[in-house]
């Protein structure tokens, strides 16, 4: 019978277990649970839009996608009230013990969903020592690039807010939608005023689109 993707918190261990010893390819997604998106988006935009990519991956292939990791190497957003950051040596260390737990059970192929910035250097370090598939967001889905009008940006911006329009438009702090002109106080960058759900649904799509096809790349029988 042909497996379908899932989501390994809803698993018993014997089927986490006949997924792994079956050479399931194990999706690791990862997304700030509490890091400052300007005035206007929640502190949960990360860990919301890494939990989106990790389902949409279990709707389209056959892996087990891993519980978000909500806490990584985060330094511009220190001084931002809520804001959770590790050092860089303490989150990879946090992904080396990750993966060592599921090579111990037999886990032989491991991708790292990266919805960050700041935490692609040290995944992409874990990722050569380990043996695992980076993938980062900011790199995937550009054919959705004509949507965005403002092209600046790269945090709380149009794409950011865009996605978490579709996702969670009741979580979008409206009245706090404007340009962000200073990082230092916005925790913002580029022009959120130009974001829709629509653009954040294509956004997503197209980011999917990348990585499912970077993982069948990497996995063939993915298909």
């Amino acid at each position: 019978m042909t497996m379908t993707g899932v989501w390994l918190e809803e698993l018993t261990w014997p089927e986490a277990k006949a997924r792994f010893d079956a050479n399931a390819v194990v999706v690791i997604p990862i997304g700030a649970a509490s890091k400052a998106h300007g005035a206007h988006l929640p502190l949960k935009t990360d860990a919301l839009t890494a939990r989106a990519l990790g389902q949409k991956l279990i709707e389209r292939l056959p892996v087990v996608t891993a519980p978000v990791v909500g806490f990584g190497y985060y330094p511009a957003f220190t001084s931002f009230a809520g804001s959770q950051h590790l050092t860089a040596d303490t989150f990879k260390a946090v992904l080396r013990e990750l993966i060592a737990s599921f090579t111990a059970h037999g886990v032989t192929r491991i991708a790292l969903v990266n919805t960050g910035v700041s935490t692609e250097k040290p995944i992409d370090e874990i990722a050569a020592e380990t043996g695992a598939l980076a993938l980062h967001m900011r790199l995937m889905g550009r054919s959705a690039e004509a949507l965005v009008e403002h092209k600046e940006g790269g945090h709380a911006d149009e794409r950011e807010t865009s996605v978490v329009l579709a996702l969670d438009p009741r979580s979008v702090r409206m009245a706090e939608l404007k340009p962000a002109a200073d990082f230092k106080v916005s925790a913002a960058t580029g022009d959120p005023t130009r974001a829709s759900a629509f653009k954040g649904e294509r956004l997503l799509a197209a980011r999917i689109d990348d990585m499912v096809k970077a993982l069948v790349e990497k996995w063939p029988d993915l298909r």
